[in-house]
């Protein structure tokens, strides 16, 4: 391996780690903001105690991902300067705007607000910190928004020229915003930090019921959780389909890698589902492959005998690496299929009145508490690897995009990352295992502030 390859290898490892420890907080951030919206909104309707007692714990908990998810968001910035320069240079007048108007998003919205959510609920009233939730909320929305934006156009560019230097040149923002793979990432990710979020919320509050099997407040909590499960995990099953659907007509290449498909089969014969396989990507092919025939054309293509291009209609150094591709995929699926099922099953355990009672059913919510980011993940993996060797798609290399760095500063870098986020995040983990620790009770952290009654007064 020459010296600009084990620098490339380099830079993308540790460009992985910084954006896999943080958007797992960024979409706990997201999911948590609208579920305390909800909660408040509940109580503001119902008068309730209960919702305000879990509203303020998991206020707490929230405060916290804030907390580290921006010591982890400045880090990834700084990369783009560091070891992706020629990114920044040739896509910079595309790319900056975009993550400018994600800063005032996070800026004026969340941590405008945040103060007053944290802090101003005896101070402003009701209704006013109300609105300070939601504009909290709605700014982690709008910070993905942005976000989502500028990654969707490096898989799908749109709405620019190139300049004689080989810059993009912004010509149609609306193009740019809004480009074709938008939509279905925009949705495909939200679903995701929100169902994340659930199968958290309910593997923690199943933990919890255990030592405290009457405790109202962690019952309420764990069905809220799991209601989100039986509702938006059928939704992202969809979403996941049209945007796969989407993606074989921009990213064929990749979704070649997610079926491991090297050789595309005879005419009518449908493309396999392959359960499990070993892709060598030295032989181009795949070993110990376990197939089911033409179940693959069915969800690829909606019928049983249609085919997808395969990887070697490709040229060789335009294929992404399949391995890694290929079982993300896999795991992201499987752990789908395993919260549906827990959504599913839950229903018919509320049917039959034993859903806070079944200590065998509480121990699988606890045990499926990471399911939704560990899936979360692996789409991301899935998305990003298969992107590859591309950082804007079919246009810049990621070989060309990455600064003139040695391989010694990027691993010199790197374990300065990990130390940092070690710590960082050892010691976020060790408070909000204490924050956990213990349930949501009558009183959560002050007072019950007064509502306001017909008249609007306090």
């Amino acid at each position: 391996m020459d010296t600009l390859e084990s620098a490339l290898l380099a830079a993308r490892m540790q460009f992985a780690i910084t954006i896999g420890f943080h958007i797992v907080l960024a979409a706990f951030t997201i999911g948590l903001a609208n579920f305390l919206m909800v909660l408040e909104a509940l109580w503001l309707r119902s008068g309730r105690q209960l919702y305000l007692d879990i509203y303020r714990y998991w206020l707490k908990v929230f405060a916290l991902t804030v907390a580290v998810g921006t010591a982890s968001g400045l880090i990834l910035e700084y990369q783009f300067g560091l070891n992706w320069s020629r990114l920044s240079v040739r896509a910079g007048d595309i790319l900056g705007p975009l993550m400018f108007y994600e800063v005032l998003a996070a800026f004026f919205l969340e941590a405008g607000f945040l103060g007053i959510m944290l802090f101003g609920l005896k101070k402003v009233g009701p209704r006013l910190h109300f609105f300070a939730t939601c504009a909290v909320a709605c700014g982690s929305l709008i910070s993905a928004f942005w976000i989502l934006s500028a990654n969707s156009w490096m898989h799908t560019p749109a709405g620019f020229s190139m300049s004689a230097g080989g810059r993009f040149i912004a010509e149609d923002w609306w193009a740019i915003i809004f480009n074709p793979s938008f939509p279905y990432r925009l949705a495909h990710m939200t679903l995701a930090a929100f169902l994340g979020t659930a199968s958290f919320v309910a593997g923690v509050s199943a933990w919890q019921l255990m030592k405290t099997a009457h405790n109202p407040r962690v019952r309420v909590q764990l069905s809220m959780a799991l209601w989100v499960l039986v509702v938006l995990t059928p939704v992202q099953i969809v979403v996941g389909d049209l945007h796969g659907q989407h993606s074989l007509q921009v990213q064929p290449q990749k979704v070649a890698a997610i079926e491991g498909s090297w050789t595309r089969p005879a005419e009518g014969a449908g493309e396999p589902l392959r359960i499990f396989a070993w892709p060598d990507m030295s032989e181009r092919r795949n070993h110990w492959e376990v197939a089911i025939a033409r179940v693959g054309s069915l969800y690829l293509r909606h019928d049983l005998s249609s085919t997808i291009a395969a990887l070697d209609e490709f040229a060789p150094q335009d294929i992404p690496p399949v391995a890694p591709v290929f079982f993300a995929f896999r795991l992201m699926v499987g752990l789908g299929v395993l919260m549906l099922a827990q959504g599913l099953v839950s229903l018919v355990l509320r049917w039959r009145k034993r859903l806070y009672v079944s200590r065998s059913w509480l121990w699988i919510c606890a045990l499926m508490a990471p399911a939704g980011f560990l899936a979360m993940l692996c789409g991301w993996t899935v998305t990003e690897v298969g992107r590859q060797p591309f950082t804007v798609y079919g246009l810049l290399r990621t070989a060309d995009s990455l600064s003139s760095v040695s391989r010694a500063q990027v691993i010199g870098s790197t374990w300065l990352i990990l130390g940092f986020y070690l710590v960082v995040f050892a010691i976020g983990l060790w408070v909000l295992l204490r924050l956990l620790r213990d349930p949501p009770h009558q009183g959560e952290s002050g007072p019950q502030p007064t509502l306001p009654d017909e008249t609007g007064r306090s």
